[in-house]
């Protein structure tokens, strides 16, 4: 893969495509899908270590051991939502840390050992029953049960002939033996070490992902969360946000700070870190022409704890995202990161995280397509830096058409010339977003 990631002077050493993000009442930079939250979650079951995938409709019992609806997945329920005006995300990056102390549940009906798949405390649910039947003659039924319900059913007479499944894994030889059902006991989740998020982040850096979620409070793990998502963006051209709570004034457009607590309308009070859910998943899926400012938190009918005006204006001039209430209905306050200190490089403007879902879209995408199809393949000639040109404008021209861009003038706003070395290209874009209306003043004349 091609390197990436920002420039401000010329002297990148790797072949690949980097980028410059300038104010000026204009943005920087064919459109792709977003959708994709990550996170690194402790849970009672399922591979630790491993990055999973989970499409959005997904039997989340294959990866966690729950099915949606358990207070469990909370997590996912949460970031699935999507809001009232924009969809749920496509996709989660799901990653089990590893934990000292974790144990996988076992029982044992000689010569039958059974053990749970995973390690954690999930392992406990399951029992073992093992039924003699008539026909047949010695043989038996083997069912797995997990909550009373049957997960999996064999036949067989001796343990050799049973096949693991995806809840327990069978060791022992001999004749099997009847037995009305046994639970596995001793499993344990194990104390995750702030460590096991360094092992999340190197993981997760190869998987492209629009949001980044961490829903702890723990200060080592927030600022490696935040060290990381800042490097992936500068360093990598793999262009995303973190979301995070509790974070002491992170002052960048890269990372979103939730400060709101929610009440759902089952009774359940969350806690900023736990919104981050919900926010992260909102944020990952809306597109670069959609505005969260005063969309509908679905199942919200409170926020924990109530802010008063100028609360709001402290924690929108502090770069804090967060929520209102209204007669029963949750909404987000302003679509804003925690960006506060604005420079002649990146304004106002790169607060709003409409203008950096558009932004990354660009970047990413623009990265993704000259990476594979442009970088040691087309000629620094002029005709060369042409395709460059073109390619660039058609795709800016369906960005405008999609809404995303206006005013957009193919022929001046961008421009391809040599680099400073001989196997550089600079392509500069003047972009104007097209923002979402948030404050309307009207003027009421009373004759």
């Amino acid at each position: 893969m091609a390197a990436g990631g920002t420039f401000t002077v010329q002297n990148k050493v790797r072949p690949g495509v980097y980028f410059r993000f300038r104010s000026k009442n204009k943005q920087d930079l064919t459109v792709g899908d977003r959708g994709i939250a990550a996170l690194c979650e402790p849970l009672h079951w399922g591979p630790t270590a491993k990055v999973i995938e989970i499409d959005a409709g997904a039997d989340m019992t294959v990866y966690t051991g729950y099915d949606i609806t358990a207070p469990e997945n909370r997590f996912l329920t949460e970031i699935f939502k999507g809001t009232n005006r924009t969809a749920a995300p496509r996709k989660v990056l799901l990653y089990r840390p590893t934990a000292s102390g974790a144990v996988k549940a076992t029982m044992e009906i000689a010569p039958l050992t059974a053990t749970a798949k995973y390690v954690g405390v999930r392992g406990n649910d399951i029992s073992v029953v093992v039924t003699a039947l008539s026909s047949p003659e010695g043989s038996f039924e083997v069912s797995t049960v997990v909550d009373g319900e049957i997960k999996d059913q064999q036949t067989a007479k001796t343990v050799e002939e049973l096949a693991a499944n995806s809840w327990v894994d069978w060791s022992g030889t001999g004749a099997l033996t009847a037995n009305v059902g046994t639970a596995l006991t001793g499993g344990e989740d194990g104390v995750v070490a702030a460590s096991a998020y360094s092992a999340f982040l190197t993981a997760i850096e190869p998987y492209k992902f629009d949001v980044l979620i961490y829903d702890g409070a723990d200060n080592t793990a927030r600022t490696a969360m935040e060290s990381f998502i800042k490097r992936v963006n500068t360093e990598t051209g793999r262009y995303s946000q973190l979301v995070e709570s509790g974070s002491t004034n992170p002052d960048t457009r890269y990372i979103v700070n939730v400060d709101s607590g929610a009440v759902l309308d089952d009774g359940t009070t969350l806690t900023p870190q736990q919104v981050c859910w919900w926010a992260g998943g909102a944020l990952a899926a809306a597109t670069y022409g959609e505005d969260l400012t005063n969309a509908v938190y679905p199942n919200a009918v409170d926020i924990s704890p109530r802010l008063t005006h100028s609360q709001y204006v402290d924690a929108i001039n502090s770069g804090k995202f967060v929520l209102n209430a209204d007669d029963g209905t949750v909404r987000v306050e302003y679509d804003i990161n925690s960006l506060v200190t604005y420079t002649s490089e990146i304004g106002e403007v790169y607060r709003y995280n409409r203008t950096m879902r558009l932004c990354n879209t660009i970047a990413n995408d623009l990265y993704s397509q000259f990476s594979k199809n442009y970088v040691g393949i087309v000629d620094n000639t002029d005709a060369g830096r042409m395709e460059y040109k073109s390619a660039v404008v058609k795709y800016l021209t369906q960005l405008q058409a999609s809404g995303g861009i206006q005013n957009f003038d193919g022929e001046t706003d961008v421009t391809v010339e040599k680099g400073d070395a001989k196997d550089a290209v600079l392509i500069t874009l003047a972009i104007e977003a097209v923002g979402s209306t948030n404050k309307i003043y009207i003027t009421l004349d009373v004759a």
